[in-house]
Formats: C-alpha cells, sequence, structure tokens
C-alpha cells in the first residue's frame, strides 16, 4: 500500500509554505483548496508549480487508478498569473495538462485543524510515532519517531501500519538478523525495526517518491547508520536478492502483489525466518495465506485492526521452500544451514519432483547433513 496523506485544508499538510517568501501577507478572509490529478511521471513537477501560489501543498494516491491527487491551499484571486504562468510551464515539461479543480475552504483556523488531525499516535506497546509540529514532550517510556505532518502517509494512523508495528513486537524475541522492508513508503516500519533491533534493515520501494521520502525520515530521526533506502522492483532487484536469505521480512502493500510474490519471498527467507504481510483486508486475509501456504510458509498469527488484517507467517526451521507449478522464475535459490546456496532452475509450466528439504540436498553436496537452525 502506497503511504502518502491526503493534503486537505483539514487533513494533513504536504509542506509548509507559511511566511517563506514574499512581502507580510494581509489578512485572509477567503481560502480555496486547488487540486490536480496527475501520473507519478508528472507528480513533482506540479507540486512544485501549486508550491509557487499556495500556502500549504500536499499529494496522496488514488488506490483505484494509481493516479495522485496533488492539491493545494490559497487565498481566492491571489497569485493567479503566478498559478497559471507555473501551470502551464509543468504541462510543457511533463507532457501531462490535467484540468484544475477549486473548492472553497473555511479560512479560520486551517493549519491548526490540520496540525491537529496528526497528533502523537501511540503503537502497540513499545512505539509512538510525532509529527515535527508538535511541542509538547513525547511520551516517556517508548521509542519515538518523528515524520513529517504531511510528507507521507505511514505515520501510524492506518489500520495496516498498526498491525505490523504491533506484529513486530511480537516476533522481535527471535532478534532477527537480516532485515528487508518490501514497499517501505513512508519508511516507518524499517525506522521501527531499526530503533527496536538495533540491526540493519534494507528498505526498498518501486517509486522513486517513496524513495526519496523515506530517506527525508530517515534522515530526521538519525537512523541513516541502520536503514538504507534503494529504489528496487521487488524480488527482481539484485539488491534484494543479495541481502538475503532474510530473517524477517515486512511487506506492508496490497493483496494481489502479496499473493503473486508468495514463493518468492519464501525462496528468500532463511530457515525459521519470518514474514509479516498487511495492507489487505480482512476479507483478503484467506487468499493471501493460501498463497503463500502453497509455497511453504505457515501461519503464526492474523492480527486484526479494524477491517485491516496482519499476517504473521514463518517458515520452516529445515524445509526448502515450495514453487508453485507455473510459477514464471528461472531460478530459485535456497541454503542449507551451512550458508551454502543452491539454484535450482525452473521451466514455467513443467512438472517438478518433490523437491527435498534443505539438510537432504546439502547431505549430497558436503557428503553428510548439517544439524537444522533451532526455530
Amino acid at each position: 500500500m502506497k503511504r502518502f496523506a491526503p493534503a486537505s485544508a483539514a487533513g494533513s499538510l504536504g509542506r509548509e509554505r507559511v511566511g517563506e517568501r514574499g512581502p507580510r501577507r494581509r489578512r485572509i478572509t477567503t481560502l480555496e483548496t486547488i487540486s490536480v490529478d496527475v501520473p507519478e511521471s508528472a507528480l513533482e513537477v506540479y507540486e512544485a508549480a501549486l508550491s509557487s501560489a499556495c500556502f500549504a501543498v500536499g499529494f496522496f494516491r488514488e488506490h483505484n487508478t494509481g493516479t495522485w491527487r496533488v492539491e493545494g491551499v490559497k487565498a481566492v484571486g491571489g497569485d493567479a498569473s503566478a498559478l497559471a504562468a507555473a501551470l502551464a510551464l509543468a504541462g510543457e515539461v511533463s507532457g501531462v495538462r490535467p484540468s484544475l479543480q477549486r473548492t472553497p475552504t473555511a479560512a479560520e483556523g486551517w493549519l491548526a485543524k490540520s496540525y491537529a488531525s496528526f497528533p502523537e499516535q501511540r503503537i502497540g506497546r513499545r512505539f509512538s510515532v510525532r509529527g515535527t509540529h508538535l511541542c509538547n514532550p513525547p511520551s516517556t517510556g517508548r521509542l519515538g519517531l518523528t515524520l513529517d505532518a504531511g510528507l507521507a502517509f505511514g505515520s501510524g494512523e492506518h489500520g495496516s501500519t498498526r498491525g505490523c508495528v504491533r506484529a513486530l513486537e511480537l516476533v522481535a524475541w527471535r532478534r532477527p538478523r537480516r532485515i528487508l522492508d518490501l514497499g517501505t513508503g513512508s519508511g516507518i516500519l524499517a525506522m521501527a525495526a531499526a530503533r527496536l533491533l538495533h540491526r540493519p534493515v534494507l528498505a526498498t520501494d518501486i517509486e522513486p517518491w517513496s524513495v526519496y521520502v523515506a530517506r527525508e525520515n530517515v534522515s530526521l530521526n538519525r537512523l541513516r547508520r541502520l536503514v538504507r533506502i534503494r529504489l528496487a522492483n521487488g524480488w527482481r532487484h539484485v539488491t534484494v536478492r543479495a541481502g538475503g536469505p532474510y530473517d524477517l521480512v515486512l511487506a506492508n502493500i496490497l493483496a494481489r502483489p502479496l499473493s503473486l510474490m508468495a514463493c518468492q519471498l519464501a525462496a528468500h527467507m532463511a530457515p525459521g525466518g519470518t514474514a509479516i504481510l498487511s495492507g489487505l483486508l480482512q476479507s483478503q486475509s484467506r487468499s493471501v495465506l493460501a498463497a503463500h501456504l502453497r509455497c511453504g510458509l505457515r501461519l503464526e498469527a492474523n492480527l486484526q485492526e479494524g477491517v485491516w488484517a496482519t499476517l504473521i507467517l514463518r517458515r520452516s526451521a529445515s524445509a526448502a521452500p515450495r514453487v508453485a507449478l507455473g510459477q514464471n522464475t528461472s531460478s530459485v535459490s535456497t541454503r542449507c544451514n551451512r550458508g551454502h546456496a543452491y539454484d535450482r532452475r525452473r521451466t514455467p509450466g513443467r512438472k517438478r519432483a518433490p523437491s527435498l528439504p534443505v539438510t537432504s540436498r546439502c547431505r549430497t553436496v558436503h557428503g553428510r547433513s548439517s544439524s537444522p537452525s533451532p526455530a
């Protein structure tokens, strides 16, 4: 699930522009919210275009269409020529010329309402998530994460994010060493894992803007030493494959891609490794779980946050991951308990022989069996 917040006048703000430039403004009596719907390739140029005339700009993604809505708050009639010129330039640069929508906005207390919509979030037993606008002392006895009030959606408000953080607390006792956050968005789950476990985390996302947002948040929380952010298309990227096998994988995306990548996930998990999956509704959890059970993982827990489900799955400490028939993958890498990697070549659609446990294959190579790792 891509994690960016709406930036309406009463919602989370994107980048605050109050008092940054120009002469002192007279008292504003009437405001309006302007917005455009654009593809991701035009997101940055239209965010800059609206920033030229608006006090605050924000953006969010429409999951049904994949387009982005960029919104800004401005005085009615103010900077009309500058806005027109900026929109024309954005259209020339991007090749996208969306229609501009206008909505009246209450002037009184719009900034305060925006900040009020992002209070400190307490998640689970250990974490608190705070916006940069909060001045009061943080909650004592909790691990704090700071996010811009509207820079990213993964702020702890969404049920899938909260479920993943709760699941992370439940499995932390296993002390995973190799950790991956797949589809990191704001970077909140990667930062939570790094802060709780004090271990390096590889965090990836398919969208360049998500990578930018996550890097900003990692720097804000002084976690650059532990969290690496990379632009990567899931398991296809060499950095993601090379970082395995993973003891812990966090994936808060959507039900369909989770199901499609189930066997790739299982193949890149270490024996006894854990996967925390979310971004799916409770009504979707059975189909997502079935896809992963077919690939050799087992269910440990299904956490519920409202209508959202979070699955905690685990790979057996000894069994090799399975690959579903017809899965379009050229090879699947597995490792024995001594760390040796083996590639089993696949031809899509060809019936395969039953897979041997890792320890059995290891015996054929090393002449003896490795003792399985503890669960």
